[in-house]
């Protein structure tokens, strides 16, 4: 009895081989219940996933039948060691079925001409070796589903988003004009359809890389969202025609008012100002009785050019007209600026004493002239006021 271990570590192997054998259990259990085993399980399966998942379905029952057998033995060494610890007698036992070939495998017969004429089909192996080999099993199993799994997950959410985004599309489509895009929602709607099934019946043919390759579900989300982009646009534009056309009336009677407001300021300036810029042209009037006929005619995808045309343009125009008004105005308050200043200045050659100097004289005589004459050349006007300016800058200098 020599060669035995003592009944205390009998007992504590025991109660590790009978913990493992729990959680090998509870894995194999939740392997049994996973989403990608049991979608896998219930699809019709082709290609790539139909070949890998009868290998992956075999190498679970093997890995199942070598569970029970395991496990019979697991249930002997917990009866050996109900007491805790084991009795004299038992110990030899339960020593040869913690450490020796006790459990009994039986294996599909090789083909015949591999098969050795002694093989019986069955093999005795440790604990260790048992479990060692359902490990194996175990990862090569869950790699199948897990592949599957993520699969399924990436592109499916990918292209229930796409289905989403299409029927919502198609519910939107009635009544709009059929100029092509009927035919790209269900083309679109087909390859959905042709994904979907691909997705159920081959899922792993693509998982690539380690990862799941998304990129016919990404195009198609693109194209997608290009349509169902298209179809809304002209959704709000039927829905809102009526609001559109109205509001397009009155941006160009804004315009027209603004219009008359920078011709009215010009008229002022251009009477005080020699060589005021032209105001730009009128804007163009909206052509408003055709895009009423367009909108009863349902003609939307016309009407929404045309729309976007004039609104762009009759913006542009009123900027422009802004700009000019703001411009013709700047004129006469610079004019006023230049009057401003000669006077300033005249003040400060009153204060220098010079305000007799014919030369100071004849040079405010010369801008008040140019400032008070109009229509007013302010280039020159400028350039007079400058001069004087200067002079008396000059003349202070000197007296300092």
């Amino acid at each position: 009895m020599s060669g035995v271990p003592g009944a205390e570590a009998l007992a504590a192997t025991a109660a590790e081989a009978i913990a493992r054998r729990d959680a090998v259990q509870a894995n194999l259990l939740e392997l049994d219940g996973s989403f990608g085993k049991r979608l896998l399980d219930g699809a019709a399966l082709t290609g790539t996933t139909q070949r890998k998942w009868e290998a992956a379905a075999a190498k679970l029952a093997e890995l199942w039948q070598t569970f029970t057998a395991y496990s019979a033995v697991v249930d002997r060494i917990a009866e050996l060691t109900q007491a805790r610890r084991p009795s004299q007698k038992d110990t030899p036992e339960l020593a040869g079925l913690l450490a020796g070939r006790c459990v009994r495998l039986t294996a599909a017969p090789a083909p015949l001409a591999r098969r050795d004429l002694a093989d019986t089909g069955r093999r005795e192996v440790t604990l260790a070796t048992a479990v060692g080999a359902m490990r194996r099993a175990f990862s090569e199993v869950t790699e199948v589903t897990a592949a599957a799994e993520t699969v399924w997950h990436d592109t499916g959410g990918r292209l229930d988003a796409v289905g989403a985004e299409l029927a919502g599309a198609e519910r939107l489509l009635a009544g709009l004009p059929d100029d092509g895009i009927a035919a790209r929602l269900a083309d679109a709607q087909a390859s959905l359809a042709a994904q979907r099934a691909a997705l159920n019946t081959d899922p792993l043919a693509l998982w690539q890389d380690g990862r799941a390759d998304t990129s016919a579900a990404d195009l198609l989300a693109g194209r997608g969202a290009g349509i169902a982009t298209e179809i809304a646009a002209l959704d709000r534009v039927r829905r809102d025609a009526r609001g559109r056309i109205g509001r397009l009336r009155a941006q160009w009677d804004a315009a027209r008012a603004a219009r008359g407001d920078a011709a009215a300021a010009w008229q002022r300036a251009a009477a005080r100002i020699a060589g005021v810029p032209p105001l730009p042209p009128e804007p163009a009037a909206p052509p408003l009785d055709r895009l009423t006929a367009h909108a009863a005619a349902g003609r939307w995808r016309e009407l929404a050019g045309e729309l976007d045309s004039c609104e762009s343009a009759l913006a542009a125009a009123t900027t422009q007209t802004h700009a000019a008004e703001r411009s013709v105005v700047a004129l006469l308050d610079r004019r006023d600026e230049l009057r401003g200043l000669l006077d300033a200045y005249k003040a400060k050659a009153a204060r220098l004493g010079s305000a007799e100097d014919q030369d100071l004289a004849a040079r405010y005589d010369h801008a008040h002239v140019l400032l008070w004459t109009a229509p007013c050349d302010l280039a020159v006007a400028a350039d007079a006021v400058t001069g004087y300016q200067r002079a008396i800058l000059a003349m202070e200098g000197q007296r300092r």
